[in-house]
């Protein structure tokens, strides 16, 4: 019987009959030098690997190269390297651009005086204030009135109510329109001299012609707060002490804004108070719109020890 012949043992098909000795050996020639390539081959792939995982324990989560993530985790950024990024315009707090992903665009600034750093909207310091009127604004007030007049000599005023947070900084409210004396600012008030005294003041009584609206300060309704006649500008003053609060100058304070008793004397002036706006400058007041007035004196609260601190900006930023 005939015998088969082997099958070829890389599993090839083998051409008809027996293979001759010749190409036996050519095909077992073939197969050592396709075994050394896949040993080549196995050795190229293990030196990859290698590779690979050097960068990996390089540049992969928790290698050597993520030891800055530390100091990118205190900017509330991870710096695990990424492809670079697409250069396109961010705005930085300036207001000018940076290319984003930049370290300029990235950094976070301290907070400074005249920009919030929080997304609460609060403040470190009152913007517009400088060192000496911020430190003359008592410890224990939470609301301050901020009044500021445009120029020395300006008549115009914006008035905004500032509340001090429990972590010590500062949230603004609304900033409304107003008036202040018909001369200006003053940091020498005399009686008559039609400017409006600069500095810092307590607040503590209001009062008014027409009922409460909802004081929390002492309300004193009474039929004195009466004006009449015409302003600096013409415009009629009726209804302008429809709602006042007086200002802590030169008067007693605990009494009625209609008070007339002067510690300072008379030369020093007195009446000084926050009262409806009648369109024009005036005597030495501040004055707002009557809806301003009536939130104000709804908003301001003794148990805060509210203050209002009032000048031309160029003084205030001292």
């Amino acid at each position: 019987m005939r015998t088969k012949p082997p099958r070829p043992t890389n599993a090839e098909p083998s051409a008809a009959g027996p293979a001759s000795g010749g190409r036996a050996q050519a095909r077992r020639g073939r197969r050592r030098k396709a075994r050394r390539r896949r040993r080549v081959a196995s050795a190229g792939t293990t030196v990859l690997l290698i590779a690979a995982a050097v960068g990996w324990l390089g540049f992969g989560p928790g290698g050597a190269f993520a030891a800055h993530r530390g100091a990118g985790t205190a900017l509330g950024q991870d710096l695990v390297p990424l492809p670079a990024p697409v250069p396109s315009t961010a705005a930085t707090p300036s207001g000018s651009p940076q290319p984003s992903g930049s370290a300029a665009a990235d950094h976070t600034e301290a907070p400074t005086a005249d920009r919030s750093d929080r997304a609460d909207g609060s403040f470190a310091a009152i913007p517009g204030l400088g060192p000496g009127f911020a430190a003359r604004i008592p410890a224990g007030s939470t609301q301050v009135v901020l009044a500021t007049g445009a120029g020395k000599d300006a008549t115009t005023s914006t008035v905004t109510l500032w509340s001090r947070t429990p972590d010590g900084r500062w949230r603004p409210g609304t900033s409304w329109s107003g008036h202040n004396g018909d001369a200006g600012w003053t940091t020498d008030h005399s009686s008559g001299d039609l400017r409006s005294p600069i500095g810092v003041f307590t607040l503590s009584d209001a009062g008014g012609l027409k009922p409460d609206p909802g004081s929390k300060l002492p309300y004193h309704q009474d039929s004195g707060f009466v004006a009449t006649g015409t302003g600096f500008n013409g415009e009629q003053l009726a209804g302008s002490f429809d709602y006042v609060v007086a200002i802590d100058y030169n008067r007693v304070i605990g009494s009625s804004p209609l008070d007339t008793r002067e510690p300072l004397g008379e030369a020093k002036g007195g009446g000084i108070w926050l009262h409806v706006d009648h369109g024009g400058p005036t005597h030495a007041c501040v004055s707002v719109s009557e809806d301003d007035m009536t939130q104000l004196i709804r908003t301001l609260d003794p148990a805060a020890q509210p203050v209002i601190v009032m000048g031309d900006a160029a003084s205030l930023a001292t």
